[in-house]
């Protein structure tokens, strides 16, 4: 009986979740996720061609989202192999090694997808409230450098936390309740002390989301006070045309964000449904969103796009 104990409490695996009461209908569920990983890889790998290919789209807002399409296809890898393994072949497990490998990609990915949405919101600051300097401000050397540190910022940070969880014993109940591993559900997993990781995790996400979002909100303060002081209402309208794609991207990446870090420390009467939708939003939609939403308002990119299907017709 206590052979049988130790097993079930000291697994060298964790149980990774789909949708509860849908395992009949897994293969049904796989379609649209799919369908989702599909048109996030394609589109995010299409607008870096674009951008690679047209010397006219050389430009600081389109290298930010070519770092920001990159960004997104990282997301999507790192997600992948564990939610199509779910709903395709029930395969649910994960060991520990495996999951800690995960919880690194996807969250450095993550503090790295905000901060290119910061750099991005920099970008449409200058180009807005100085625009005389905007070439002299953001050339390409400054630009790869900005990329690299922040970058290298979300690395740095998450790097601790696989050594910082593989130094547990992990003698709870070994089900969690996403399709991939999160720092913030796993180490609940430990049968020690998790404070270390609980006041690490919290600062990092204070420091890099947090900041991150602060300092998008108050760039788009002073655009808005610069172009209302400056411009006509319709020259006003223009300019805050050319946020819309990035205010779109905000959105789709904070909010769930945000929501899912509070749901997950403060939110143990949430619905687990919920928990595992808002998963699913936070690191599906924007891969999914961000190149449809650009090449929707982007007319370079919606002009190149045309000429690259008609090249192949």
């Amino acid at each position: 009986m206590s052979s049988v104990n130790d097993t079930k409490f000291n697994s060298a695996v964790f149980l990774l979740t789909g949708i509860p009461g849908q395992e009949d209908a897994h293969l049904w569920i796989s379609i649209p996720f799919c369908l989702m990983y599909v048109i996030s890889i394609v589109g995010n790998s299409v607008i870096l061609f674009i951008i690679k290919t047209d010397p006219s789209l050389h430009e600081p807002m389109y290298i930010f989202l070519s770092m920001l399409a990159v960004t997104d296809l990282g997301l999507s890898i790192a997600t992948m192999p564990t939610i199509l393994g779910i709903y395709l072949f029930n395969s649910r497990e994960i060991s520990l090694d495996a999951c800690f490998a995960q919880v690194f990609f996807i969250h450095s990915l993550s503090l790295t997808e905000s901060s290119m949405l910061l750099l991005m919101a920099f970008d449409r600051f200058v180009a807005i409230c100085n625009p005389l300097r905007y070439a002299s401000i953001l050339t390409p050397p400054r630009i790869a450098k900005m990329g690299l540190v922040f970058a290298l910022r979300g690395v740095v940070l998450v790097f601790p936390v696989p050594f910082l969880l593989k130094r547990f014993l992990y003698c709870r109940a070994n089900v969690l309740s996403h399709s991939y591993c999160l720092h913030q559900e796993v180490m609940k997993m430990a049968c020690s002390d998790i404070t270390v990781n609980s006041i690490y995790g919290l600062s990092v996400k204070l420091l890099t989301v947090g900041l991150d979002s602060l300092l998008i909100f108050l760039s788009y303060v002073m655009i808005i006070k610069t172009v209302l002081s400056v411009a006509s209402p319709m020259e006003c309208l223009r300019a805050l045309n050319t946020c819309v794609s990035h205010l779109c991207a905000v959105l789709l990446f904070f909010t769930p964000e945000i929501g899912l870090s509070v749901i997950h420390r403060f939110g143990n009467s949430s619905s687990h449904l919920l928990q595992i939708l808002l998963g699913y939003v936070y690191l599906l939609v924007p891969p999914l969103m961000n190149p449809i939403v650009y090449s929707v308002k982007s007319k370079h990119l919606r002009i190149r796009d045309r000429l690259l299907r008609h090249s192949k017709l």
